[in-house]
C-alpha cells in the first residue's frame, strides 16, 4: 500500500473508532536532518556525492558512535572543509534535555525536546543482564489506546530515524560518566513504531550496525498495537529482531474499548497476522498484556487469553499497570495478579511478570510529558 494512503487509512479508522472530528492537517515543521539517520552506506554514498573520499564514513561513524563527540568540530582527523560540509547539511544534536528523573532502582527517565519544540521521553531500565533503553518514534501518538498518556494530544509527528537513534546515544553519554554501556534497546515508548515504519527500519540497521552503536538483533525488541500490514512486512524482513504485540484483552469486544485500533483491525485478522509471522521467521511472539483492575484481570479472562493464543510459539509478559492520573483505570491487587498468571501456567502458557521500574518517579509511558508539557497533550 503506499505509504501516504496507508497515513491516511490509520488516521480515519483511528477517528472514526473515536468517534471524533478529523482534524486539519497542519503543515509540517522543516527540520534539519540527523546526522545520526544516515546508514553507514548511506553516508559513504553522500559523501562521493560531495567530492568527498567514501571510507571518511568509517572515521565519522567512530566519531559518532565510539567516541560520541557532540560537535562536529571535535572530529579532528577529518579536513575543516569536510566538519563544515557536515555542520551545513546535518544536525548533530537533535534533543536537549529538560528534566531527567532518577528512581531509587535505578530507573532513569529523560524529557528530551526536539528542533521544533516539542518533547519526547527517554527511558534507562537496568536489569541483571544489562542495561535497556526504552525510545520513543513519534512525537504523541494516534492510536488512542484508553490507557496510555502517550495518546493525549494525539499525533503531533512522526521521528526522523536519527532523533530516534540519538536517544540511544544521549542515554549512552549519560552511561559514559558511570563507565556503563547500552546493551538492550526496546522500540516501546511513545508512537506506535509501526505507524512511523522507515524510520523506525533505519534506527534498527543504524543500531544494529558493528560501526554503529553495534547492539545485536536479538538484544532489540520492537513492539506494535496491531497494525496487521505492517506486521506481515516486518515478517518477511526475515530480522532476528524481538517482536512483541500490546494485546492487552481475549476477546474483540475488550479490544476494542482498550484499544481503539482494534475496530480497524479485527483480533481474529491480528492473530491470522501473528501466526504468519511465528511461522516464516520460526521466532516467538510476545504478548504484552496490561492488567487493568477490574477489566481485563479475571481468571475467566485468563483462561480466554489461553484458548486464543494456543499453539501459537509465543511468551505473555504481563504488566500491573501504573496509575496515570488523566485515566480512569485503577491497578490489580496482587493477588489477582497472581491468580491470572497460574491460570495462563496451567494450561501450559510460558509466561512472567513484567518487573517494575520507576514507581517512584512518571514511570508510565508519556506521563512525564503530560505532566511537564501539558500544551502538547491537550
Amino acid at each position: 500500500m503506499d505509504e501516504n494512503k496507508f497515513n491516511e487509512r490509520i488516521q480515519d479508522l483511528v477517528e472514526e473508532a473515536e468517534q471524533k472530528p478529523r482534524r486539519e492537517k497542519k503543515e509540517k515543521p522543516q527540520l534539519k536532518e540527523s546526522i545520526y539517520s544516515l546508514r553507514l552506506d548511506e553516508l559513504q554514498e553522500w559523501l562521493k556525492e560531495n567530492g568527498e573520499k567514501a571510507f571518511r564514513a568509517g572515521q565519522i561513524y567512530e566519531w559518532l558512535y565510539e567516541k560520541r563527540v557532540k560537535i562536529f568540530d571535535e572530529m579532528s582527523n577529518l579536513s575543516k572543509s569536510l566538519r563544515e560540509k557536515l555542520s551545513e547539511n546535518f544536525a548533530l544534536t537533535t534533543l536537549s534535555t529538560i528534566i531527567k528523573q532518577e528512581s531509587k532502582d535505578g530507573t532513569i527517565k529523560f524529557l528530551f525536546q526536539l528542533q521544533d519544540g516539542y518533547s519526547i521521553e527517554t527511558v534507562l531500565m537496568r536489569h541483571d543482564y544489562g542495561n535497556s533503553v526504552c525510545v520513543t518514534t513519534q512525537v504523541g501518538c494516534r492510536i488512542g489506546c484508553t490507557f496510555c498518556a502517550s495518546t493525549l494530544g494525539g499525533l503531533k509527528r512522526h521521528l526522523l530515524a536519527g532523533e530516534i537513534v540519538e536517544q540511544v546515544v544521549k542515554v549512552q553519554q549519560a552511561l559514559d560518566e558511570v563507565g556503563e554501556r547500552v546493551s538492550h534497546v526496546v522500540i516501546m515508548g511513545i508512537g506506535e513504531p509501526f505507524d512511523n515504519y522507515n524510520a523506525m527500519m533505519n534506527f534498527l540497521k543504524v543500531i544494529n550496525e558493528d560501526k554503529g552503536l553495534n547492539i545485536g538483533a536479538r538484544h532489540i525488541t520492537v513492539s506494535t498495537s496491531g497494525i496487521i500490514p505492517k506486521i506481515y512486512q516486518f515478517a518477511d524482513e526475515q530480522l532476528q529482531i524481538n517482536f512483541a504485540l500490546s494485546l492487552h484483552a481475549p476477546n474483540q469486544e475488550l479490544r476494542q474499548k482498550l484499544m481503539p485500533i482494534a475496530r480497524a483491525y479485527k483480533l481474529e485478522d491480528l492473530m491470522e497476522a501473528i501466526r504468519y509471522y511465528t511461522n516464516k521467521t520460526g521466532r516467538r511472539v510476545s504478548f504484552e498484556y496490561g492488567l487493568f483492575g477490574g477489566e481485563n484481570d479475571s481468571v475467566e479472562h485468563a483462561e480466554e487469553l489461553s484458548k486464543l493464543i494456543k499453539g501459537i510459539k509465543c511468551h505473555v509478559n504481563l504488566i500491573p499497570v501504573n496509575y496515570v492520573p488523566e485515566r480512569n483505570y485503577v491497578r490489580t491487587p496482587r493477588n489477582q495478579i497472581f491468580a491470572f498468571e497460574k491460570t495462563l501456567k496451567k494450561n501450559g502458557i510460558n509466561v512472567t511478570i513484567r518487573r517494575e521500574h520507576g514507581s517512584d518517579i512518571d514511570a508510565a509511558c508519556g506521563q512525564l510529558r503530560a505532566k511537564e508539557r501539558a500544551q502538547e497533550t491537550r
